[in-house]
């Protein structure tokens, strides 16, 4: 699963991995998790033009489990081609997975803007995880409103 979104993002979100909904429609973030970012790219300000979402891992792991190291490390090439070719303005990394995929090594604050690889990447709250932690929901958009120059 390749990503949906612009060609041309000023956002590049960067997911976990396809889920169940995700594997059957062949859409990444589809679903409750898909409704949670779309509410989030909504209050963000963002149009259809402006931003692109993809996962780590472009497959979808048995069980619903968390993707492995080594099925990370298989997907990353992809990953780093599709950085590459949308050049995006910020890459928003949705959890740790994403953090550990394209920040390995590094332990990023939640909300807070870093420069990796010539990049600006803002790690983010996992739609999911507002989903299951409602009490995030409002550390996630303070996040996003001392944020918004990044892609205004």
């Amino acid at each position: 699963m390749i990503g949906k979104g612009s060609c041309h993002p000023k956002v590049f979100f960067i997911g976990e991995a396809p889920g169940d909904s995700e594997n059957k429609t062949g859409i990444p973030f589809y679903g409750r998790a898909g409704k949670q970012l779309d509410k989030m790219i909504e209050y963000m300000g963002l149009s259809e033009e402006d931003w692109m979402v993809t996962n780590t891992v472009k497959c979808h792991p048995s069980g619903n489990r968390k993707p492995k190291i080594n099925e990370i490390e298989c997907c990353k090439p992809f990953l780093l081609s599709q950085i590459i070719l949308l050049n995006p303005r910020i890459i928003i990394l949705l959890g740790n997975t994403a953090e550990r995929s394209f920040c390995p090594g590094r332990k990023l604050e939640w909300g807070v803007p870093v420069e990796h690889e010539g990049k600006t990447v803002l790690k983010l709250y996992h739609p999911a995880a507002l989903i299951y932690t409602r009490s995030k929901i409002e550390t996630q958009y303070a996040f996003i409103d001392r944020n918004r120059e990044l892609w205004s």
